[in-house]
Parts: C-alpha cells; sequence; structure tokens
C-alpha cells in the first residue's frame, strides 16, 4: 500500500480575485469617460488596466482551477456550479483580450466596438463574481471551515496492492469526532472516529453531492456543510433531511495499531 497524504491550507486565489475585478472595471470606465470626454489621458489609462486585469485574471486562474480539480467535491451541484463559473469568468477576459487586440494599443482610441466587447465581459465578470461568492459561502470551496475540535484537515491518496491489508491511518491518529478524506481508486472516502470506534462511508452526500468530510461529526452522525442532511455513519442511514437515501459505509478494523479498511463491496449495517 502506498499513500500521499495532504493537508488543506488557506487558498490563495481569494487574496488576488480584487485585482482582476478592479483592473477590468477600471478599464472600461476609464475608456468610456475618456471618449465621452475626449481626454486621451483617461482612455490611456484604461488600456493598460485592461492589460493589467487580463494578466492578473490569468494568474488568479492557476489556484482557481487547482481548487475546480482538487476541492469541488465531483458529481455535486457545487461542481456544475463550478463550471459555469469557470466558463463565465473565462469567456469574460476572451472578450476582454477580444478588445484589446481590436483596439491595438493602449493609447488608441477605444472604438465603439472596444467598449461594447468590454461592457459584456464586465457583465460576464459580475455574473461569475457572483456565482463564486456563491461558491464559498454555500458550497464551502476554498474556506477554512473545520469546527471545534475538529483538528487540522487531513487527506490522503491511497493505492491498494493486492493481496496486502489497507492501512489507513495510525490507530492514534484521530481523536473522537475527528475525520479524514480518503482518495482510493477514485473514490472519496472519510474515516472518521467515533466513541464507538473508527468508521468509513462515502464522502458524497447524496443530496446535492457535498462533501462530508468537509462537514461536522458528533455523536457518531456526520452533517453535511451545505444543506444539513445527517447520517449515522455506521449504518449510512439518514437520521435527518433533506436527503433521504443513506450513504454507503465500509468495514474497518483496528489492528496492530493500525486502522484496516476492508474495501471491496459496501457493507449494510
Amino acid at each position: 500500500m502506498r499513500s500521499k497524504a495532504s493537508f488543506r491550507g488557506h487558498p490563495i486565489h481569494p487574496a488576488l480575485i480584487p485585482f482582476p475585478f478592479a483592473f477590468l472595471y477600471g478599464a472600461f470606465f476609464f475608456d468610456l469617460a475618456g471618449r465621452l470626454t475626449a481626454h486621451p489621458s483617461w482612455w490611456t489609462t484604461g488600456g493598460y488596466l485592461g492589460l493589467l486585469g487580463i494578466a492578473a485574471a490569468l494568474i488568479a486562474a492557476v489556484p482557481g482551477f487547482i481548487d475546480y480539480v482538487k476541492t469541488v467535491p465531483p458529481r455535486s451541484s457545487g461542481k456544475r456550479r463550478a463550471t459555469k463559473h469557470m466558463l463565465t469568468n473565462l469567456t469574460a477576459v476572451i472578450l476582454f483580450a477580444a478588445a484589446w487586440w481590436f483596439r491595438g494599443g493602449a493609447g488608441a482610441l477605444p472604438s465603439a466596438t472596444v467598449l461594447v466587447l468590454e461592457g459584456l465581459g464586465l457583465a460576464l465578470l459580475t455574473a461569475g463574481g457572483w456565482m463564486g461568492g456563491v461558491l464559498v459561502n454555500r458550497n464551502q470551496i476554498g474556506v477554512d471551515h473545520r469546527y471545534a475540535e475538529a483538528g487540522k484537515w487531513k487527506e490522503e491518496t491511497l493505492d491498494q496492492i493486492a493481496g496486502q491489508p489497507l492501512v489507513v491511518a495510525r490507530a492514534d491518529e484521530l481523536k473522537v469526532n475527528q475525520m479524514k478524506l480518503l482518495h482510493l481508486e477514485g473514490e472519496r472516502l472519510v474515516l472518521a472516529r467515533t466513541e464507538q470506534g473508527y468508521v468509513v462511508f462515502n464522502d458524497r452526500c447524496t443530496h446535492r453531492g457535498g462533501s462530508l468530510a468537509g462537514g461536522v461529526m458528533i455523536r457518531g452522525v456526520v452533517q453535511c456543510p451545505w444543506h444539513g442532511s445527517q447520517f449515522d455513519c455506521r449504518s449510512g442511514q439518514v437520521t435527518a433531511g433533506p436527503a433521504t437515501e443513506p450513504i454507503l459505509t465500509y468495514q474497518v478494523a483496528e489492528q496492530g495499531g493500525n486502522v484496516i479498511l476492508t474495501f471491496g463491496v459496501p457493507q449494510r449495517v
């Protein structure tokens, strides 16, 4: 069994987001004001702001794409929203880049075509910003929302070798009510410690696909952070909606100071 552990830190891109917004908004309004008042220095400022905004947007997109691939739960409403967010922002940047190309330089008078392209880009940028806010606040992507005594975020990628026990943690690695996200053969599983011992269950909430590893666990019940659905960690049964379908659970045991997972056919208690 080979493993690769990682710990989720504070995201980088929220600190970068204000720059493309400020630059691109400024580009449009300086261009518009410069054209309406015939002030070349204003539209020249707008031209340079547009160029800076495009560059800043591309830089901010890098950690955003990493979150899209690594953090947003797959097969979830959050993933669909994140996809729309990504495509909307990308289209906005393309429109501003097209406006710059039509313009022909920062000092050139912005034509009506340039202003229309920038205006459309600004509208999409605003819509993308709203979707990004929903992702952060409703889907809790890119924020540290650990609850009291939850411990530091833990995440590990595992490779199972035939004929060998699958060690997923040390017996003392987690405290009661703490969880750890496991990536195993394309599946996302949650290892958790309850008052009665360790349990393993699917990370995906059956309501909208939220990550249960990012939720709250107490007294053997895990709560999804998105809409509050609750599941019994041992049986997988729903204890509180809006979810109606149970989650899958897996057999786990403590042996020789390690936590051993039997990964294969899910169990029903």
